[in-house]
């Protein structure tokens, strides 16, 4: 059986106001009143957003997200924030390295390669 979309709506908003409520008479990061209006929430959320889909086949903008996955994601960050880095040092060295050979060109005589050797005529 179904939930009323209008059943659903109208503990949604009376979730959201309950929440406000806890949020405003908080007592400490991780007060009681707050974790359990918060889940209220987020279930009456879910109740309406299925209700609205089952009877109208239309959904709400919003998603709940799953504070698990968000832990994921923010490891995942900060895996790639590293190997950015890691790309960025890569061409920075990658620049370093043709510079030096470069200058050691200039510096050679005419048909030797510097980058070969000391002394060894360039090969062509």
């Amino acid at each position: 059986m179904t939930t009323a979309p209008r059943d659903a709506l109208d503990r949604l908003v009376a979730a959201l106001e309950a929440h406000y409520d806890a949020v405003t008479r908080r007592t400490g990061e991780a007060d009681p009143a707050v974790i359990g209006a918060y889940q209220t929430l987020a279930d009456a959320f879910e109740t309406y957003d299925n209700a609205l889909y089952d009877t109208f086949d239309e959904v709400t903008p919003f998603e709940l997200v799953d504070e698990s996955d968000e832990d994921e994601d923010d490891e995942d960050d900060d895996l790639d924030e590293l190997d950015d880095e890691d790309d960025d040092l890569d061409e920075l060295d990658d620049e370093d390295e043709d510079e030096d050979e470069d200058e050691l060109d200039e510096d050679a005589p005419d048909g030797v390669d510097a980058s070969a050797g000391e002394g060894q005529k360039r090969s062509g």
